[in-house]
């Protein structure tokens, strides 16, 4: 029978893959709000959250199914939504009194160019100060969706529709 136990049990979230502990608390030493962005293969999700002992309190969050309610009729998923996503998430944060956040990408790897360096364009041309390299975002072109209406014929009008939902949402701060 054994008498000591030769490992520990690690917590839930970190067996499962889901949290990298280390480096979610070096994000929480530094007391700056979070933008957390989460891509899923339909949609983004980005979220200004602050840390409380009580638990995490968002402070402001946008969906990229909102996106269609201001009038985005395309992908959900692709670079110019995630880059809405951001732009409407900074907007409401701005509104709520949120000056600066620190990225924390979870654990997606940070690929320049990608969905969640667009949503983290989209929310410091919001106003909201978030420390980057400009050599990371993705440019104008892939975030105004060029990319896409060169080849895809139903997408032929996705830079105007782009360019609408942008006013519609800047006009609301």
């Amino acid at each position: 029978m054994a008498k000591n136990v030769s490992y520990v049990v690690q917590y839930r979230r970190k067996r499962e893959g889901k949290t990298d502990y280390k480096k979610r608390l070096d994000l929480l030493k530094g007391g700056i709000t979070r933008l957390v962005v989460r891509p899923s293969n339909k949609h983004m999700l980005v979220q200004l959250i602050n840390y409380s002992e009580n638990g995490d309190k968002v402070v402001a969050s946008a969906h990229s199914k909102e996106l269609g309610e201001l009038g985005w009729s395309h992908s959900t998923s692709n670079t110019p939504a995630a880059y809405l996503t951001g732009l409407l998430c900074g907007a409401r944060g701005k509104s709520k009194g949120v000056s600066g956040a620190i990225l924390d990408n979870g654990l997606f790897t940070a690929i320049k160019g990608s969905r969640i360096f667009a949503s983290l364009k989209g929310c410091v041309d919001a106003g909201v100060s978030v420390p980057v390299g400009e050599e990371i975002l993705p440019d104008e072109s892939r975030i105004s969706g060029q990319h896409i209406a060169s080849y895809v014929e139903k997408s032929k009008n996705i830079t105007s529709d782009f360019i609408k939902v942008k006013e519609k949402i800047l006009k609301s701060q």
